[in-house]
């Protein structure tokens, strides 16, 4: 029995009916990130264009912790797209790839976390609080610049369905199919994904329910009934999920499943030949939205002394001049 066979077909003890194929995983992977740096491409984030965006962003008074907690935020996110630039020199790029979407989500969190404790003050310390409250305190307020604004308010099925409808203003697009080659084929291919992250989350939230003491008192194991139908669709509609809610779940499929997708195969190299440049364009971008939005948040000051002493003690490569200016 081949490995494929072995761990596809026949299963492991985490998914006894076997994983997602590797071939239509990788191009999803590889898609989603292309369709981002496309989006990225048409329309640059800077430092110039994002203190536009934000220009209306006015200062909030902070006690001394919380802005710590933003600098160390702000910190973790910079050493991230230090290390993702470091990783675009690694001639192999099956090598880097997994560790390299690690890093990029790791950066991506660090930036929506310091977002998160600029805007309200507060610090989440699981992923899952930290994406709800970015999309909630962040994204829903039209704070997220382009093209990571996309999201939907309730995932209750019709409604998302709905929402999804009206978001989609192009031609959809396969994501497990060819790469998206222009602005048009970019956003239906992040419109996919988001597509299939609301059914990830949908499906989350109902295990979730499953396990509930409130539906273990039903003695039912479906929603077929009106009382955990209602117990499962007030869950949903409390439940909105932004891009974080989407990096999460891309992380998870590089750091918890799916060994064979990125290890094996061919073609696996020539594929990754540009992804992990993406991954860092597509970092870079965020953490630098991120730290314009929080510099309006805490002041000229504050945010100069940080660069300052950032720039003269680093550690790692990767100036901070080269994202916030």
């Amino acid at each position: 029995m081949t490995l494929y066979d072995r761990i596809v077909k026949t299963g492991t003890i985490s998914e006894p009916n076997g994983v997602p194929k590797p071939e239509f995983a990788l191009p999803s992977t590889i898609n989603w990130m292309r369709s981002l740096t496309i989006a990225l491409e048409t329309q640059p984030i800077n430092c110039d264009g994002a203190k536009s965006f934000y220009s209306n962003i006015q200062r909030r008074k902070m006690p001394d912790q919380e802005e710590n907690t933003i600098f160390e935020q702000l910190l973790f996110a910079l050493h991230q797209c230090s290390a993702l630039h470091a990783l675009c020199k690694v001639s192999n790029k099956a090598d880097v790839a997994r560790v390299g979407i690690v890093t990029w989500y790791y950066g991506i969190y660090s930036g929506g976390s310091a977002m998160v404790t600029a805007q309200d003050g507060s610090f989440h310390d699981d992923h899952s609080s930290t994406a709800a409250t970015w999309d909630r305190q962040i994204a829903s307020r039209g704070f997220a610049m382009q093209p990571f604004e996309l999201r939907l308010p309730n995932l209750q099925k019709k409604e998302a369905d709905d929402e999804l409808k009206k978001l989609l203003n192009v031609p959809r697009f396969d994501l497990a199919g060819r790469s998206p080659s222009n602005s048009e084929e970019a956003y239906a291919a992040r419109h996919a994904y988001l597509s299939g992250s609301a059914k990830w989350w949908r499906w989350k939230t109902e295990e979730n329910v499953r396990a509930s003491s409130e539906f273990r008192a039903l003695k039912v194991d479906n929603f077929r009934s009106k009382a955990a139908r209602e117990i499962r669709d007030k869950k949903l509609k409390n439940r909105s999920i932004g891009f974080l809610h989407q990096a999460s779940r891309y992380r998870g499929k590089a750091n918890y499943r799916e060994a064979l997708f990125l290890g094996c195969g061919s073609s696996v190299e020539t594929m990754l030949a540009n992804y992990v440049d993406d991954l860092a364009a597509v970092l870079d971008a965020f953490v630098c939205a991120a730290g314009v939005f929080c510099s309006r948040k805490m002041g000229k000051i504050a945010w100069e002394e940080f660069l300052s002493e950032l720039e003269e003690k680093r550690s790692f490569s990767l100036p901070p001049s080269m994202l916030w200016k």
